[in-house]
């Protein structure tokens, strides 16, 4: 989730954060790469974690991490167009990547634009940035920690995933029809989200099950499918089940198992006790 206030494109940003500054800045340790038409053309561990917003971090990058030696591939970084706040003052430049293979055709250079260098004597709310650069991060083909691939954007350094298993009994219902009921689970938690509980296919009615389309990506759980639930009668909740068959390495717990939107349906699980409790619906951007 982005915050609509904050520009999307890397020049306004630039300008926004020269003036407004970044809601958090951290160093990370961690080595950070990015690849662009076949070539890894940053490299470095020495780069920012940068909360633009409050939502998650991007990765900002020291102008040398640019200096990579990509063997078989022409890098060239050029720096264009001067960013200006109103009082005149230089908050850096934007910039362009071009990524050339050798002995190709010129038709196979790509170019990448959506990046900002700051400015080594930029000062005032933004002053942690100076020197720093920044990718718009859809822009590159891919990005990694060490070798692991990032998707959608950086993780948060804050946010955690733990995966419990359960025998606690869990019974799911919509408009009072049983969907699903499971005497096995693995409960996901997630930081700053409710528990979700994953359970297995062969705990839900196969009769209120349709396939969807749909595919989502969450950069700490992988790439998401989905299923309609159709309730007798006809009525349609588009996409109110999802399941990982790849999950990222944290989510592994829950490869297969299906889950319902807490906020959608009508959760009930046993509690220490043994006795049947209702979950409240929590409220959250899916409700």
């Amino acid at each position: 989730m982005a915050n609509k206030n904050i520009p999307a494109d890397v020049k306004d940003l630039a300008l926004f954060l020269a003036k407004h500054g970044p809601r958090k800045v951290l160093p990370t340790p961690r080595r950070v790469r990015f690849s662009f038409n076949g070539a890894f053309v940053a490299d470095t561990d020495c780069a920012l974690h940068v909360w633009e917003h409050e939502y998650y971090p991007q990765f900002y990058l020291p102008r040398e991490a640019f200096n990579v030696k990509t063997e078989g591939f022409k890098v060239d970084l050029q720096e264009g167009e001067v960013l200006k706040d109103s009082q005149g003052l230089v908050v850096g430049r934007q910039c362009s990547l071009t990524v050339t293979p050798d002995g190709e055709l010129p038709g196979r250079a790509k170019t990448l634009t959506e990046i900002v260098c700051f400015s080594e004597s930029l000062k005032g709310p933004a002053e942690a940035l100076r020197g720093y650069v920044k990718v718009a991060f859809a822009a590159a083909d891919q990005w990694f920690e060490e070798d692991t691939p990032i998707f959608v954007h950086p993780k948060d350094p804050f946010k955690r995933i733990d995966t419990l298993q359960s025998n606690r009994p869990i019974r799911i219902s919509l408009d009072g029809t049983v969907l699903a009921e499971s005497t096995t689970s693995v409960h996901l938690l997630e930081t700053s989200l409710p528990t979700r509980y994953y359970i297995p296919l062969s705990s839900i009615n196969a009769a209120f099950l349709r396939p969807s389309d749909t595919r989502s990506l969450c950069p700490y759980k992988g790439e998401a499918q989905y299923h309609d639930i159709v309730l007798p009668g006809g009525k349609v909740f588009k996409d109110l089940v999802w399941y990982y068959t790849r999950p990222t390495s944290e989510s592994v717990g829950v490869v297969n198992l299906r889950c319902f939107y807490n906020e959608k349906v009508d959760i009930e699980i046993t509690d220490a006790k043994g006795l049947w409790k209702r979950l409240e619906r929590p409220v959250t951007h899916f409700a």
